[in-house]
């Protein structure tokens, strides 16, 4: 009786994750928020560098965009390394 027992306890354990897994499980809106949320983190520093580095340009005469461009590149790089970070937790 004792290999009986300890097989119902198992089932039942097994049941009770399967239970709580199937509450748990992430809804479509939830998915969607949380990709939004990443496109955000990527896209804001990428905009944001773009109007820093034009108005860089702005101030100095002449027609250059190594402003605009470097920081965008470096929005890239920080948008990147915020959807790394927010992935991982």
């Amino acid at each position: 009786m004792k290999p009986l027992q300890r097989l119902r306890g198992r089932v039942e354990q097994q049941t009770r994750r399967m239970r709580r897994a199937e509450k748990d499980r992430s809804s479509l809106l939830a998915q969607t928020v949380f990709l939004g949320s990443l496109g955000l983190t990527l896209c804001l520093p990428i905009v944001a560098g773009a109007y820093l580095g034009y108005w860089l340009d702005g101030l100095s005469p002449g027609y250059s965009v190594r402003w605009t461009v470097g920081c965008i590149l470096l929005g890239v790089a920080v948008g990147g390394y915020n959807v790394y970070r927010m992935i991982q937790e």
